[in-house]
């Protein structure tokens, strides 16, 4: 060891600090940190990602970004499996196990899991320059949030797709619209190999691996990998239809309904381009457009059934467990899915319309006779009570009450039943 590095290591023991800033009088025991340091003042970011163009103040942090690129994951989760590229990362994630929170508020109490979230939120109390909008009175807390905010006001774009022409407000959403022409996909899943232009996707599809859903629902429990999933799935308990067509007046729970349903107004379809073949609907689209790729990637674990779409594999999951979160008031009766607990309500309320055609089809499957009883809910007549209670627990409100004893699968209607029992007395 030189002596100059034992006379660095004795001030850590020391605790002396010579090296002092001149911009903000922060001291530092090693003159190369004094030097990191005054690149915050001057804004000097010399070491530079070479796949993404962005910036660092120093190479250990230029360092441990490159590990996003070649998909290096160091650091593991040792109670959920969960692996992160950085340290400090890891520190961050493990309080969401442990309900840690060791940055306080001093003023509201409030407690934070990060001490950048705590720094942010002082300034609510504090109002440190605080930046007001001329045109609506809205204050901020730097000039650049409040120079985001005003591009609202003005309608201006002033950044510009050199490519398509496409104009954004924000100099990061070109950015992020840029990859779409440079088909740069940095973040990979370490699970599935998938790639994605942007990291918060990543982490977005990661969950669908991991099972973690951090969002939970207050009124059911439900719980969901992505926020705005979240406050979508609440629209469902308040009754909220926050998205109207200007045509026909109908509303919508969420904006991808919305328009998905302004395409019947108009003659747009959505065009593959390997077949040619139109959509209205988008979600129809994406599925089609998993064929041509192969893309099967969402597997049930527990009967390794595949999936095109991640919200058919939960749903499908659904299956095998045993949980009914949906609870009816009246009678306290649980229901997977919540279709099922609507449907089941009706027949308290003595209110139900039977309009579909799998339905009608059904009601006219029954042994023939004199009609002497009533379905309540549709107006069909069926020739024994025993009969008229089946229909009305099986159709209605969606339970399979004929079990096949060979196979397990379950079925709503002694119709199909029977047919069923038909293809193992076959083999």
């Amino acid at each position: 060891m030189r002596e100059g590095h034992l006379h660095s290591h004795l001030r850590i023991h020391s605790g002396e600090n010579p090296f002092t800033c001149q911009q903000c009088g922060k001291c530092f025991n090693q003159k190369g940190n004094l030097k990191s340091h005054m690149r915050i003042h001057t804004g000097e970011s010399p070491f530079t990602c070479q796949h993404c163009g962005k910036k660092f103040t120093q190479k250990g942090n230029l360092q441990s970004h490159m590990r996003i690129h070649n998909g290096e994951c160091p650091f593991y989760c040792k109670l959920c499996g969960k692996s992160f590229a950085q340290k400090g990362n890891i520190r961050h994630h493990m309080r969401i196990h442990t309900g840690e929170k060791p940055f306080k508020c001093n003023q509201c109490g409030k407690s934070f899991t990060q001490k950048v979230t705590l720094s942010g939120h002082m300034k609510i109390h504090t109002r440190v320059n605080c930046f007001i909008c001329h045109q609506c009175g809205m204050s901020f807390t730097d000039m650049e949030h409040l120079n985001r905010h005003v591009i609202t006001h003005t309608g201006e774009k002033p950044f510009k797709c050199p490519q398509c022409g496409m104009s954004f407000r924000l100099n990061k959403n070109l950015k992020s619209h840029m990859k779409i022409h440079t088909g740069e996909k940095p973040y990979m899943c370490q699970f599935c190999e998938k790639t994605y232009a942007h990291k918060v996707n990543l982490e977005v599809h990661v969950r669908l691996h991991t099972g973690e859903r951090p969002f939970i629902c207050p009124q059911c429990g439900k719980g969901f990998t992505h926020k705005g999933n979240l406050k979508g799935h609440i629209r469902l308990h308040t009754g909220e239809r926050p998205y109207t067509c200007p045509q026909c007046g109908m509303s919508f729970t969420y904006q991808r309904d919305l328009k998905s349903h302004l395409r019947i107004h108009s003659d747009e379809k959505l065009q593959c381009s390997e077949c040619r073949k139109t959509f209205k609907e988008r979600i129809n689209f994406i599925n089609h457009l998993r064929i041509h790729s192969g893309g099967s990637l969402f597997n049930c674990d527990q009967c390794s059934k595949k999936f095109l779409l991640p919200s058919h594999l939960e749903i499908h999951r659904k299956s095998h467990a045993d949980e009914r979160p949906y609870l009816c008031s009246l009678c306290g009766k649980g229901f997977k899915w919540l279709g099922n607990l609507k449907s089941h309500q009706k027949m308290h309320s003595g209110v139900y319309t039977c309009s579909r055609a799998s339905y009608f089809k059904r009601h006219q499957q029954i042994l023939p006779g004199e009609k002497t009883d009533k379905v309540p809910h549709s107006g069909k007549l069926f020739t024994a009570p025993e009969t008229l209670t089946k229909v009305q627990v099986g159709v209605h409100a969606g339970e399979k009450l004929y079990n096949c004893s060979s196979c397990g699968m379950n079925f709503s209607t002694s119709i199909y039943f029977l047919a069923h029992k038909k293809k193992h007395c076959q083999k």
